[in-house]
């Protein structure tokens, strides 16, 4: 059975058409719109809307204009002169089914209140759409539009919307996203997506869009002016794929890889989103950011919370190690080849870091049945005597960390630093207690209890690499 078109069982006496007049300037209208408002009875709309297109309304037809928040009354009015046999026009700006009257027309024509009278919508290019044209290309892959106000829906409403767009990745439209009394909402909405986004996430501002006095501005999610928006302006934020190209604002479609746009992998943009969430879901703590962002390493690298409390570092401890390792030609010692393939290559390179394991030393398997200690014990005797100032880093054998200490407890061994996570149930939980109580000035790092590995032991040290991008959420960048 075909279809039935509610409105076609109507004795249809009048009509309303309800149309959506563009962003501002004429030349964005669509034809049926301008033909709707040329060939109407009455046009009903806001009266700075009405003002706008005084010059394409016929001295013939009726117009009936109300203030802001008078929607209500234009509806009614629109019915009653349309009930009367007319064909009224009721304007929005922008696209009328967004935050526009055709929500209001046809709910109330659903009411039964006016069988009488035909309703239809005609589509009008909306505000963020010209923005977006404006600015390039930034809604080219899945987006939402938000708006601000809560004359008409609670704040906790929209702000479950708008945590519901940053942590999906949206690209977001925020209109109404400043008035002079509603001036705070855009500052919560900032608040509220830098949870999940980076700072960097560009931003484009476009202010009264395809019109004479119109303004564009291009900045980032942590730097652009909530003060400087108004109820003129229509911002649009990136998703964590967008980027600049000159004027340009980009989201892309995935016809071309990252690497091809010069910008950083995929895998990267995964690593920044699992750090925001990791950010979000750790609980509140005194940390400084250099031991936080090491925290947030070995939580990613181990999907295992309880590393917020089995974390421990000398304070300043990752700061001091960024420092070293940054500045170049810095060594770093592994008690096994494992936590040298964990550590990130391209920052090995860029900074000129030598990674060195003795355990397979021959040199190494000699000492060892010569002083009847294990290999592990005897490779870091043996780094230690030829690198002093080296960060050792031990992710596997307890007896190494034991050995570190009882050099440290000796005196006259002073290394860059001590990183403790062996793993397991032999000498592991003793060997972390005598690198706390033997370091002295000796910078350390330690996972408490039975728990670490070879792969945290180096997230460490990668944290300490990465640092100056923590405030970012970008630890990716190295790989």
């Amino acid at each position: 059975m075909p279809a039935v078109n509610p409105f076609a069982l109507c004795v249809m006496n009048g009509t309303i058409t309800v149309v959506g007049l563009g962003p501002g300037s004429d030349s964005m209208m669509t034809p049926q719109v301008l033909d709707a408002i040329r060939t109407a009875d009455a046009v009903v709309g806001y009266t700075g809307y009405m003002k706008s297109i005084a010059h394409l309304i016929p001295d013939s037809v009726q117009t009936v204009a109300t203030g802001m928040t008078g929607e209500m009354q234009r509806a009614e009015e629109a019915f009653a002169l349309a009930a009367e046999g007319r064909h009224v026009v009721v304007v929005s700006s922008g696209d009328a089914g967004i935050y526009g009257m055709a929500p209001l027309i046809v709910e109330l024509h659903a009411s039964g209140r006016w069988p009488e009278v035909a309703v239809e919508v005609l589509p009008g290019i909306s505000a963020f759409q010209a923005a977006a044209a404006r600015l390039g290309a930034p809604v080219s892959h899945d987006f939402c539009a938000i708006s601000l106000s809560d004359l008409m829906t609670p704040w906790e409403v929209i702000e479950k919307r708008i945590e519901a767009a940053a942590s999906a990745d949206f690209v977001t439209a925020v209109y109404n996203p400043r008035s002079r009394d509603r001036y705070w909402q855009i500052h919560r909405f900032r608040e509220l997506f830098l949870r999940h986004r980076s700072p960097s996430t560009p931003v484009g501002i476009v202010r009264n869009v395809t019109r004479k006095d119109e303004s564009v501005v291009l900045t980032t999610l942590g730097e652009f002016d909530p003060d400087s928006l108004d109820m003129f302006t229509m911002m649009l934020v990136g998703n964590s794929t967008t980027f600049f190209s000159g004027e340009r604002m980009v989201t892309p479609r995935g016809y071309f890889s990252r690497e091809e746009r010069g910008l950083r992998p995929v895998g990267q943009s995964i690593m920044s989103s699992s750090f925001r969430a990791i950010a979000e879901l750790m609980k509140p703590d005194s940390r400084p950011t250099d031991e936080r962002w090491a925290v947030m390493h070995t939580i990613h690298t181990t999907a295992d919370f309880e590393m917020q409390e089995l974390f421990h570092a000398t304070p300043g401890a990752i700061q001091r190690w960024h420092e070293a390792l940054t500045a170049g030609g810095a060594t770093i010692i592994t008690d096994v080849t494992m936590v040298q393939s964990g550590l990130r290559k391209a920052a090995l390179e860029r900074y000129g870091v030598t990674v060195r394991c003795y355990l397979h030393d021959e040199r190494v398997t000699e000492l060892a049945k010569s002083a009847g200690i294990t290999r592990s014990q005897a490779g870091m005797r043996l780094a230690a005597k030829e690198h002093p100032d080296a960060l050792f880093v031990v992710g596997n054998a307890p007896t190494a960390l034991l050995e570190l200490a009882s050099l440290l407890h000796r005196g006259g061994f002073a290394p860059m630093g001590v990183i403790g996570a062996p793993v397991g149930f032999v000498n592991v939980v003793e060997s972390k207690h005598r690198l706390k109580a033997a370091a002295g000035a000796t910078p350390i790092a330690v996972i408490e209890g039975r728990k670490g590995g070879s792969a945290i032991a180096a997230t460490i040290v990668n944290a300490a690499f990465s640092l100056d991008e923590a405030e970012a959420m970008n630890p990716g960048r190295d790989v």
